[in-house]
């Protein structure tokens, strides 16, 4: 099934297409404070990516953010835009293009699921005929089909987590919120929800914002981080060019080798620092470790041991937490 178009589209004729290109999210000086207590501490940026993930540890003030964009917190200074619009005056018009998927169960047990979105699709704005068929068509998408008419009260977590991402995207939105949206489910139903998100995402309908505590999910699905410490942002970046400009280490321990062993590496375009019978290189782009290998067996280079690493999400966090507050 194919996203459609729905409420946000027929109130918003004149909305900005969702493009990857078209920043998502504008932050200016955003600062939010509850009593003396200061949440959000000058947030700036241009969020712009298809999928951004939002990470931070417990604190770091990621619901505060997302529930400011949404219009239910006021900025104490600072704004931000969505889409274009502003937070502090247009929040009807932000709130009409975002499905929201939230992590703890909001359903009313006793509804079957089909009724239960079906009420969703009406609040956000539906006729009640499309909504009733909005709500069939994301059940179905969801692989919710045989069970929409069964009680939420009787589902399994995992079916819960479903229904709730089918209720984020009965109405068509331009914006999918998640929240922790592979929480408590076994390895199969993570499997299915993160292959949902990426068809979501490479859909070319929807930009989506993805919180979560799991980095795996983010690195699956996101093409962009941000990372939240404290309340300031701690790193911003494009997963894609990241990995590209994450030097890749390797550290070899050799029997044989020679100047000819390292020339050949470096005619790769390797960096290499010698030691003995130790070996400290960089791999250069389109240069894998087989390449070595190839290489010693060439000449007869015998490799002992040999350590490869390259950087993950999981370092890029790591070293997020270790900048400064």
């Amino acid at each position: 099934m194919a996203i459609q178009r729905g409420a946000a589209d027929d109130r918003n004729e004149q909305t900005p297409a969702a493009a990857p290109q078209t920043p998502l999210v504008e932050l200016q000086d955003l600062s939010v404070q509850f009593g003396q207590r200061e949440i959000l501490r000058n947030l700036t940026g241009s969020l712009r990516g298809r999928a951004i993930g939002l990470l931070g540890p417990n604190g770091a003030g990621k619901s505060t953010l997302i529930n400011t964009l949404l219009g239910f917190y006021k900025p104490s200074s600072g704004s931000a835009q969505v889409f274009g619009y502003d937070i502090r005056t247009e929040t009807r018009k932000i709130r009409s293009l975002v499905g929201y998927m939230p992590e703890n169960d909001a359903f009313i047990s006793q509804m079957t699921a089909v009724s239960f979105v079906c009420m969703m699709a009406e609040l956000s704005g539906l006729p009640s005929s499309t909504a009733l068929e909005r709500a069939h068509e994301a059940l179905f998408y969801v692989g919710l089909a045989e069970a929409r008419y069964r009680k939420l009260g009787t589902y399994s977590l995992g079916m819960k987590q479903l229904a709730k991402l089918a209720q984020a995207i009965v109405h068509g939105p331009k914006l999918l919120i998640l929240d922790e949206p592979t929480n408590g489910l076994d390895p199969l139903a993570r499997q299915r929800m993160i292959r949902m998100i990426r068809e979501i995402r490479d859909g070319n309908e929807l930009r989506i914002v993805l919180c979560s505590h799991l980095l795996r999910d983010v690195e699956d699905t996101c093409d962009e981080v941000l990372i939240l410490k404290q309340g300031r942002i701690a790193h911003y970046s494009n997963l894609q060019d990241e990995r590209r400009a994450n030097k890749r280490f390797l550290e070899l321990e050799t029997y044989g080798a020679n100047g000819d062993f390292t020339e050949a590496i470096e005619k790769l375009g390797c960096e290499c620092a010698v030691t003995a019978n130790h070996m400290k290189m960089i791999l250069a782009d389109g240069i894998e470790v087989r390449d070595i290998y190839r290489l010693a067996a060439e000449r007869e280079v015998r490799i002992r041991r040999l350590n490869f690493r390259r950087d993950t999400l999981e370092d890029i966090f790591m070293k997020a937490m270790e900048v400064e507050s």
